[in-house]
């Protein structure tokens, strides 16, 4: 009996202490819960996370990758992707500025950088003219290429931008692969998206910035280029192998071989923001190995502070830069040149010796960028050409004669008629030569810049044009000029034409009335 007693008791007492162990486990996971729902992100939490992961990861990945070189045409092109709330395109074309088109909608916008013209495709287009029928095609298929390799590069660097940076943050090869899953998604569903939206007829509301903002007033109404397409594609085609022409005729221009210790200065004027027009100043100074450039003004459009970069090319032309200012040149455009080096700024008749020549010169009176006529302008521009030729006159009697005067205006310049023997002008967009009643030579350049953007306003476009003129060392007097005429865009003429002043013609008896002005010829009183 004391043995059945003692059994139970055992298994009493065995019970009773896994009661109490079951109750403190039950206790123990009754307080590790709370702990462990605390430590649980909330699922909200985590899809922002990824999707944070995601949007990154996708946007790295195109900054490093998602971009592709394009040759369309003859022009090298690069495309790329960007993250954007409002999608569209953008198409930059440097130093000109930007135009925006409202093609689709979707958080995705196509880049395109016009990078530069090659030379060689170009140049393949000039040789054989056959070609340019057909180069709309050629252009269609580039763009068609190149937008599908973009798709794939973008493709690729999505996935792996994202991939890489969900592999960083989690550490996790499963979470990583579904975040560039994920990315790949929204990719697929963005390029949808845009071709859903896709607005073809955007090209005829562009929105122009920069530079390019002047473009609608000068190549007219978008819808007549659609309409007219046919002609316009042609002219387009012409225009893009324009500057690779002009490149290759200033290349072969015939040099002048006068004696070694004549002074060679280029005449150049009106470049109106026209960026070809520095190379082929530049080939100029090589061929004729120019001493001096004078530059008689409107070398801006607009004058405005973005404009500045532009003039930055002056700097390694070869040769001293000598300008003064034009109608179209604005007080921040004479205030940049000053700062540049190998610059000289004339104005108010300051003289300056550049190159064994004393040059002296006076900026326009008028500022009119958008080419208004303000009352007063004609007697604004003789007033200024009578301040010139006052300081002309106080440099002869000091013993410092100016050998060349220069101003923007051809009325202003006419003013300094018995003062000193050459002056030189622009504005006016032609050449054109003449001797003055006291015996100045007045020399008007035309338009260096081949009239800038303006070159496509009248039914024909404007030639480029510049001058050489050839002093003699000793006596600083012009001997000859050659008139150099480039055909405008879409032109491949080029002619060089010389021109000797009548008192160095053969058998001529120099006069004072040829080119060579007496000093008591000209009335001595002056208007300050």
């Amino acid at each position: 009996m004391a043995r059945v007693t003692a059994a139970v008791l055992h298994v009493l007492d065995r019970t009773r202490k896994t009661t109490h162990c079951l109750a403190r486990r039950r206790r123990a996971r009754r307080t590790a819960a709370p702990v462990a729902l605390a430590a649980r992100p909330h699922p909200w939490a985590r899809a922002l996370g990824l999707t944070a992961v995601v949007l990154l990861g996708a946007w790295l990945g195109l900054l490093v990758v998602g971009n592709v070189r394009v040759p369309v045409g003859p022009m090298d092109t690069t495309m790329t992707l960007r993250p954007s709330v409002t999608g569209g395109t953008k198409i930059n074309v440097s130093p000109l500025g930007a135009l925006r088109l409202d093609s689709h909608v979707a958080p995705v916008r196509l880049d395109v950088n016009v990078d530069q013209l090659d030379p060689e495709r170009a140049q393949a287009l000039v040789d054989h003219p056959e070609r340019l029928s057909g180069l709309q095609d050629e252009v269609a298929d580039d763009v068609a290429r190149g937008t599908l390799d973009l798709a794939v590069r973008s493709g690729v660097a999505v996935v792996s931008g994202a991939t890489a940076l969900g592999l960083a943050v989690y550490r996790r090869p499963r979470r990583a692969l579904g975040a560039g899953g994920l990315a790949l998604a929204l990719l697929l569903a963005s390029g949808g998206t845009a071709y859903a939206t896709w607005k073809p007829d955007s090209v005829l509301e562009p929105k122009f910035s920069g530079l390019l903002s002047s473009a609608p007033s000068l190549v007219g109404d978008a819808r007549s280029i659609v309409t007219e397409f046919d002609v316009y594609q042609k002219e387009l085609a012409r225009l893009v192998t324009n500057v690779t022409k002009l490149y290759d005729v200033t290349s072969t221009l015939p040099a002048y071989q006068p004696d070694p210790s004549t002074i060679r200065v280029l005449h150049v004027s009106d470049i109106h923001l026209n960026p070809a027009s520095w190379k082929i100043i530049a080939s100029l100074v090589e061929q004729y190995e120019v001493n001096v450039i004078v530059d008689s003004g409107d070398t801006m459009d607009h004058g405005s502070a973005a404009e500045n970069g532009f003039l930055d090319p002056i700097e390694d032309l070869g040769a001293p830069y000598v300008w003064v200012r034009g109608n179209h040149d604005s007080m921040e455009t004479q205030r940049y040149l000053k700062g540049l080096k190998n610059v000289h700024v004339l104005d108010d008749g300051a003289a300056r010796t550049v190159a064994g020549l004393r040059f002296a010169g006076i900026g326009d009176p008028q500022f009119t960028p958008d080419r208004d006529h303000r009352p007063g302008a004609e007697a604004s521009q003789e007033l200024a050409g009578a301040r010139l030729a006052s300081a002309l006159s106080d440099q002869r009697a000091a013993g410092t004669p100016v050998d060349v005067a220069v101003a923007h205006e051809p009325s202003a310049a006419r003013e300094v008629d018995g003062e000193v023997p050459l002056v030189l002008a622009g504005h006016v967009h032609h050449e054109d030569t003449e001797v003055m009643k006291y015996g100045t030579r007045l020399r008007i350049e035309g338009s260096t810049g081949g009239s800038g953007l303006r070159a496509v306003e009248g039914e024909y476009p404007d030639p480029i044009q510049a001058s050489i003129l050839y002093f003699d060392r000793s006596t600083r007097h012009l001997q000859a000029w050659d008139e150099i005429e480039l055909g405008g865009l879409g032109l491949t003429t080029a002619e060089v034409s010389r021109h000797l002043p009548k008192e160095n013609q053969p058998g001529a008896t120099p006069s004072p009335s040829e080119g060579s002005p007496s000093p008591s010829a000209r009335p001595a009183t002056r208007t300050p």
